[in-house]
Parts: C-alpha cells; sequence; structure tokens
C-alpha cells in the first residue's frame, strides 16, 4: 500500500494509514511514513485526525535511554463498530464486533426454512438487539456473510446448503433497508477467510488456504495477505468438485460432489444413516484428496480448518485424515503444520462479516468491493463522529 502527496488523495491517505495502524500496531509514525511512503509530516497530520476523531491510540513506551521513545499507535477498539451477521440455511448469528475484532455480544435466531420475509425480519430485530450494546457507539456498518455461489443459474441459491428461494432477491439494499446502516453481503467462505486473516491465525501468514466447513464445503485462498475472489467473486467452490465417481447426486446437477460426503449437511446426514465412526472413514479420504489438491494448485504456507462443525468433530477428521498424501508442501524445512484447526470456531465467519463493513469502508483495498458506490455514505466515514451525543454538538 502506497500513499499519494496530491491533496486529493487525503481520504485514501487516511485509508492508508488507518489501515497500516489496523494491521502491523504497535508501530511508531516514522515506520507508517516508510511503509506508506509519505512524508512524517504527511503521517502525523493524518494521525492527529485519527487520534481526536477517536479511531486511534498513541501510548509512549517507558524510555531505556536518553531521549523519548516514540509513540506507539494502536487502533482503538471502542472507535467503532461493526454487525456481523451471518445467514445459512437454518439459522441466522448476528454479532457487535470491535475495531480490535472483540466479540462484544453475539445472539442466534433459529430459521427452517429461513425464508427471505422470515430472515429480514430476524435480521431487523436481531441488529436492534446489537445496536442496544453500545448505544452510544459509531456504527460504521452490517455485514452479511451466506452461502454462495452467486450468477450461477444452476447452483445458486439450489439445494440444501444454499439459501432456496433468494434468488432474485436485492440482498444487499434490503439489509441496508431494514438495519438502516450501510450493508454489505460477501460469500461465507470469503468472511471467514478475512476473519481469520485479521483476527485469528492467518495474522501471522501471508499465504494460506481457509477450508470452510459450513452447512456446505468451501474454500479460500488468502495470497499476500487478500482473499482471492475470481473474476467473478465465486472462487473457491471446492464442495463443488465431483471427486466420488456415479457418486451422490447433487443439487448442482453433477455426481459424487465433495460437499455431499465433506460439510455439516454431509455429517449431520450421513452420521444419522451410518453412524459418527462410518462417517469419519468415510470422509476422510476425501479430505486427504481435497488437502493434497488445494497444496499443489496454492502452495499455502498452511491449510486452516474451520467453520460451522462442532471442534470436536473437526478435530476428529483431522486426526482420521492421517497421514496426509504426499503433495508440494511435504518440506523438510515447514514451520507451520500442513492442516491446523482454527481456534476461532464460529466466530470466524461472523468477525468476517463484520470485517466486510469496517474494510468497506475504511480500508483503501477493498473500497466498495462488497457494496454499489451509490449504497457508500456522501462524507467520509473516518471524518464521521464518534458518537451521536458528538455528531448532536
Amino acid at each position: 500500500m502506497r500513499g499519494t502527496n496530491q491533496e486529493f488523495g487525503r481520504p485514501y491517505n487516511r485509508r492508508i494509514v488507518l489501515e497500516t495502524v489496523r494491521l502491523h500496531a504497535p508501530i511508531s509514525r516514522g515506520e507508517i511514513a516508510k511503509r506508506v511512503g509519505l512524508t512524517v509530516q504527511t503521517v502525523s497530520t493524518i494521525i492527529r485526525e485519527l487520534e481526536q476523531r477517536g479511531f486511534v491510540l498513541g501510548s509512549r513506551e517507558q524510555p531505556r535511554s536518553r531521549g523519548y521513545p516514540p509513540t506507539a499507535l494502536t487502533i482503538n477498539p471502542a472507535g467503532g463498530f461493526a454487525i456481523g451477521l451471518h445467514v445459512t440455511p437454518v439459522s441466522i448469528d448476528a454479532a457487535l464486533i470491535d475495531l480490535a475484532g472483540t466479540v462484544i455480544g453475539k445472539k442466534r435466531r433459529e430459521l427452517r426454512p429461513a425464508t427471505p420475509e422470515a430472515s429480514f425480519a430476524a435480521i431487523a430485530e436481531l441488529t436492534r438487539e446489537m445496536r442496544s450494546l453500545r448505544v452510544n457507539g459509531r456504527m460504521l456498518g452490517v455485514g452479511m456473510a451466506i452461502p454462495g455461489p452467486f450468477g450461477v443459474d444452476s447452483m445458486s441459491f439450489v439445494g440444501p446448503t444454499t439459501l432456496q428461494g433468494w434468488a432474485g432477491i436485492p440482498i444487499a439494499e434490503r439489509l441496508s433497508e431494514v438495519t438502516g446502516l450501510t450493508g454489505f453481503v460477501g460469500v461465507d467462505l470469503a468472511a471467514a477467510a478475512l476473519g481469520e486473516r485479521l483476527y485469528g491465525a492467518g495474522r501471522a501468514l501471508r499465504n494460506f488456504y481457509y477450508l470452510y466447513f459450513g452447512v456446505g464445503l468451501g474454500g479460500c485462498m488468502v495470497h499476500d495477505g487478500q482473499p482471492l475472489r475470481g473474476a467473478f467473486g465465486n472462487a473457491g467452490e471446492i464442495g463443488h468438485l465431483p471427486l466420488v465417481p456415479d457418486g451422490d447426486p447433487c443439487p448442482c446437477g453433477n455426481r459424487g460432489c465433495l460437499e455431499r460426503y465433506l460439510s455439516l449437511d454431509a455429517f449431520e446426514r450421513r452420521s444419522g444413516q451410518i453412524g459418527r465412526e462410518a462417517w469419519l472413514a468415510e470422509a476422510a479420504p476425501l479430505l486427504r484428496v481435497a488437502i493434497a489438491t488445494v497444496e499443489n494448485l496454492f502452495d499455502p504456507e498452511t491449510i486452516i480448518l474451520g467453520g460451522l462443525a462442532p471442534e470436536p468433530v473437526l478435530k476428529d477428521l483431522i486426526a482420521a485424515a492421517s497421514p496426509l498424501y504426499n503433495s508440494v508442501a511435504g518440506r523438510r524445512d515447514r514451520t507451520q503444520p500442513r492442516l491446523m484447526l482454527s481456534a476461532q470456531g464460529e466466530d470466524s465467519v461472523l468477525r468476517g462479516a463484520a470485517a466486510l463493513a469496517v474494510s468497506g469502508l475504511l480500508s483503501p483495498r477493498f473500497g466498495a468491493m462488497f457494496v454499489d458506490d451509490d449504497a457508500l455514505p456522501a462524507h467520509d466515514p473516518l471524518l464521521a463522529p464518534q458518537s451521536p451525543n458528538e455528531a448532536a454538538a
């Protein structure tokens, strides 16, 4: 990320500086200037604005020698809040997340089926409950993660692992309408990867693959710190790889798709038919194939397995898949395990959904990636008051 010294670039530079603090805190003004290619004076001016608006905090360490140590800058967790929503075919989860990624509170509504009418009514109620947790907090927006893919007639909103009956619904518009906040919508697997990148084990990694074990199965490669989404935003539908010849029919039209055997839907369905141990024996070889495929295609530092399945199920699945097939990941100089369990559990997708809103409004890289330009606020959110009381004053 590089800043610009042109005056018209001030809003962009604010985002560059804030994003640098968010990703590399604690950090000094001088370090920020080196990273983004701006002068220390320009960075200092922007930091002063961000401190005044409550986005950034500064503190000095105890001096270890002569002179004053530089101020260490960090994100102010209470500088802003976003609501993360995760809509699945069976439930809606909502969480209030601060700028540090801390889950302030969360709630779930069971919905079977999750029709658009019932879902948006529940979303309106859940949003009010989440906002009540920080009445005077600056609400940046709301992000919603839903199953993909998008815009594919034979696969979108088709089958038990998707939101059936949602085709043609203007989701982002309805989301903004019922919440009163700028709405962002993304695929759940990419949102979970984003949450892992910003707040989980992926924070220390530049290149990793997030394997999302949700109602269906998906994955997302995070390359150089950024989720890869493909030409049309549908990269990562690994669950629809037809790996079992003449296997079970899949709603997508193929047979033997991976998620028919390896997903939360498959676990609940198949373990009820053949038992948990038999399901593990059936699913583990397919997980081995999936891991080797991902490693040979993307060469990640590690693969992080997470999602909606209970942690004991994922732990047993990882154990059952050992030893993994040989692949390009079989190097002697590895510093990370080939396959690891996410420590965030279900919170990863909620944090990622909230991050869609935070990054959509504040990050220079994301910009309006998850929302139409017309839906963005006319003013710069980085200059917005920190609370309703401040706005009234």
